[in-house]
């Protein structure tokens, strides 16, 4: 153990969005030795994290302690004692209602460093997911930040009392946070300190994540229409003639996929854009990757097919890249042999399409063909009409792909060499993964990016019906047909044979159905 402790740095981890974090936040994160995270910490924060940093999951939430504060004290402690950084992620900011303060006594005690990381609370953040402004200049001059969260010592001095607060509806906002259990006492100290029964309540649970749910109501009548939704926390309550405007400005809880549970089954290392896009039109994203990538060919093999195309006498020489697993094997091993890009100098780079072109991009090289239709069948035609008669084809892909392309590109005339250079399998896990999350609740939908990850995900099943009432979304005709051959039901096929084009297509089908809105609604004041 070193004689020097290390820093211990309070990083707000953010009202649930994990793009909500800071920079400082998510940059230290990516330094730690070790992290100590709450349970409102969103778990897509941990991903920034470096390989070999201990987690250590203390899962404080009200009503439901997996960790007492004094445990969490002597633990941040005793790991200040082994690592340079070390790092207490909490929900919200440290210093509002996260015991920041009271993490900070205790490291000054026993003297360790350590620093503090706002983060953007759930205090502000969830009322404007929600349309609401806490502050308002026709109606709200002033905000108080509340915690609704009754310690067990209820006498003591800093609790707050109802009453006391409530002539300050009047002329500004009042924000509960942690008061879900809380709240009938609460609307009924706050109606009997003199507040207009009528006062527009809004309660947000689940602030800025895709399970964000909003109720508006009065103060005579929020408790028992969160009753009603069955909402629990976190929530946060928002009391004050700011809340009708829920109804008027309300944005989060409209995107066209909010509500929809979606399953993301493509691997883990192509699935974060898709996971993104599918987010910010406000669904729950499921990442649930159903396939993972094993190299089969040996990397001098694949080293001496570089080499024999780059010697190819053939007045014309093409690499086609079926899929971006294809794109950073290659790249790994040219890199591995110290070459470059100019390896596949003189070469025509062919991508089936923008996504593996992306991945050829990402590397530093261009695609110098894209077909307008992202299938096999579309690359032959597109590269037969260039013509490849007694060109050199090479491609590199997955070993159970389908023949078509060098089928047909021989009886153009081209001499193609196919070389298997990756499988795809059913990561370790994934079947115990998919229970889980068929667990945790209903599923709108499960995406399929290509007719492995069909096959996986039938695997992943074991035995048990496709998820009742959920659709299943492909990306493009071939992957469609070996989902219906495997008895899903399709209901989406992406025109355009992208991520980018499932999304939207996704947004379509949904949005043909309706979409959610805000639950309830005042007049405006």
């Amino acid at each position: 153990m070193s004689t020097v402790p290390g820093t211990v740095y309070l990083v707000g981890a953010g009202p649930g969005d994990p793009e909500l974090i800071t920079v400082r936040g998510q940059a230290l994160l990516a330094a730690a030795d070790a992290v100590v995270v709450d349970a409102l910490a969103s778990p897509e924060l941990l991903r920034h994290c470096r390989s070999g940093a201990e987690i250590h999951h203390t899962g404080k939430r009200a009503g439901a302690h997996s960790a007492t504060q004094e445990e969490i004290n002597v633990l941040l402690v005793e790991l200040a004692g082994r690592h340079a950084v070390v790092v207490r992620l909490k929900g919200g900011d440290p210093f509002v209602f996260g015991r920041g303060g009271e993490e900070c006594e205790v490291l000054a005690a026993a003297g360790i460093p350590f620093e503090v990381v706002a983060g953007v609370t759930s205090a502000i953040a969830a009322p404007a997911s929600a349309g609401i402004p806490v502050t308002h200049r026709d109606w709200a001059s002033h905000v108080t930040i509340v915690t609704g969260h009754e310690r067990e010592d209820s006498e003591h001095p800093g609790r707050a009392d109802p009453a006391v607060l409530a002539p300050l509806l009047s002329t500004g906002t009042l924000v509960f946070l942690m008061g879900a259990r809380t709240l009938p006492r609460l609307c009924a100290g706050l109606i009997g300190g003199g507040a207009d029964p009528a006062t527009p309540v809004a309660a947000v649970q689940w602030g800025t994540d895709p399970r964000q749910r909003t109720v508006v109501a009065t103060l005579a009548t929020i408790a028992e229409r969160v009753a009603e939704a069955g909402m629990a926390a976190p929530m946060v309550t928002v009391a004050g003639r700011v809340a009708a405007l829920a109804e008027q400005l309300a944005w989060f809880e409209r995107r066209p996929l909010w509500g929809r549970r979606i399953l993301v089954t493509r691997a883990r290392a192509q699935a974060s854009g898709f996971l993104e896009r599918l987010r910010r039109l406000g669904a729950d994203a499921v990442e649930l990757p159903v396939i993972a990538v094993e190299p089969v060919a040996e990397r001098r093999e694949l080293e001496a097919s570089l080499v024999a195309l780059r010697r190819a006498e053939a007045a014309r020489r093409y690499a086609v890249f079926s899929s971006a697993n294809a794109v950073d094997l290659v790249w790994t091993a040219i890199e591995s042999s110290g070459g470059d890009a100019r390896d596949l100098g003189g070469v025509r780079l062919v991508a089936i399409g923008p996504e593996t072109a992306a991945a050829l991009a990402r590397h530093g090289l261009r695609a110098d063909l894209v077909p307008p239709e992202y299938v096999a069948e579309a690359v032959a035609e597109a590269m037969i009409a260039e013509g490849v008669q007694g060109a050199r084809v090479w491609l590199p892909r997955a070993a159970t792909a389908r023949d078509v392309l060098p089928e047909r590109l021989r009886q153009a005339g081209a001499e193609v060499e196919v070389l298997p250079i990756y499988r795809t399998v059913l990561p370790e896990g994934s079947a115990a993964a998919l229970r889980s999350e068929l667990e945790r609740g209903p599923i709108d939908a499960v995406t399929f990016t290509s007719s492995s990850t069909v096959a996986h995900f039938r695997a992943a099943l074991e035995g048990r019906p496709f998820p009742a009432g959920a659709i299943a979304a492909c990306i493009g005709p071939v992957t469609a047909a070996s989902a219906r051959e495997a008895g899903f039901p399709v209901e989406v096929v992406a025109a355009e044979y992208t991520t980018a084009g499932l999304t939207g297509a996704l947004a379509a089908h949904f949005a043909a159905r309706g979409v959610a809105s805000v639950a309830g609604a005042l007049p405006l004041p």
